[in-house]
């Protein structure tokens, strides 16, 4: 089958391998849709691990339903990319996000299981979800990091009456933005670098204003419009200049939730987050509640996440594609590979 391999830094390249088979009753899907995540971004601006074949975002059709009983041929699906255990005490609390076997064998995230920027995948059979019929295939890709936004808004505690500030406006920040505007947040506002994708993220209705962050005097208009901090501060960028700025622009007692990742040690202004007593909670992944949750969200029409796809390339058109989304000058939210 057809795929794309990481060959090295910022350099994707289309590649032939063996169609999966059911392996441990696995189910394999054929591929129909897979969005390109902002992890993936991380891979390839750092060209490792060589010959990884990213897509963790997938949608597709069953063609093989393995251990599965309740599936069929031709069922239509979605999938946790993940591979916890299912032992430990972290997967029986119902947190897989902990377990140290997590990422091990992740679809798209592992040399040992291939994504889905690919005609076929193998998803283990207890992380296969189907679909609605609601549910298009495109929208289904949105439901992974949607899942992570839901998980970043649960674990800051997102609730009427609040403010609340996202630092990012890829599409972790903006359905963090959703799901804080579900939970009844009554001033949200967005700090981006990018202020072409910032306004367009204003125009999406759940963004009250943007701020630009590369404004030197930004942290003082913030915390003016916010009357001194906001209440909640989602940081999804993951690099030390947005950590500062969340810590500095969350009020006194408020809570800034890190849902960027850094590769590197990063250097931020901690006394400040100690002065104002803030509370710094760390956000990986999701519960697989919460990834049901938004299946469910998106059938019912509670959340639209099918406006923030701007592009649906092939994948002769995905390095492309990873080039345009590490420009720092596009105004693409969301760009879906269709094997």
């Amino acid at each position: 089958m057809k795929c794309v391999k990481l060959k090295g830094v910022h350099d994707l390249q289309i590649a032939t391998i063996k169609k999966p088979v059911s392996q441990n009753g696995s189910v394999i899907i054929k591929v129909k849709a897979c969005g390109i995540c902002g992890s993936d971004l991380h891979y390839f601006d750092g060209g490792m691990p060589l010959e990884l074949i990213m897509g963790h975002e997938f949608s597709g059709v069953v063609v093989d339903p393995g251990a599965r009983r309740d599936l069929k041929v031709g069922d239509r699906v979605t999938g946790l990319p993940i591979s916890p255990c299912g032992m430990c005490e972290a997967c029986k609390s119902g947190n897989p996000q902990f377990c140290p076997e997590t990422w091990t064998n992740a679809v798209g995230l592992s040399l040992t299981n291939s994504g889905g920027f690919a005609e076929f995948l193998s998803c283990r059979p207890d992380m296969v979800k189907k679909l609605p019929d609601k549910v298009t295939f495109y929208g289904a890709t949105l439901v992974e990091p949607s899942s992570v936004s839901l998980h970043a808004v649960n674990l800051g505690n997102v609730k009427v009456g609040d403010s609340v500030l996202i630092i990012g406006g890829g599409i972790i920040g903006l359905m963090a933005a959703e799901f804080a505007k579900l939970n009844g947040a009554t001033y949200i506002a967005l700090m981006e670098t990018n202020m072409k994708r910032a306004k367009k993220g204003l125009k999406y209705g759940k963004i009250d204003e943007v701020f630009d962050a590369t404004n030197k005097d930004v942290i003082n208009k913030a915390l003016k419009k916010s009357h001194g901090g906001f209440d909640k501060v989602i940081e999804c960028c993951g690099n030390q200049y947005a950590v500062s700025e969340a810590i500095m622009c969350v009020k006194p007692g408020g809570t800034v939730v890190l849902v960027g990742v850094s590769t590197g040690n990063i250097s931020v202004p901690i006394v400040a987050g100690v002065m104002k007593e803030a509370n710094l909670q760390g956000a990986i992944a999701y519960t697989e509640q919460e990834f049901e949750t938004c299946i469910d969200l998106i059938a019912k029409k509670k959340i639209d996440v099918e406006k923030y796809i701007d592009l649906k390339v092939p994948l002769e058109k995905v390095q492309d594609a990873f080039l345009d989304l590490t420009s720092g000058k596009t105004t693409n939210i969301k760009i879906i590979v269709k094997p």
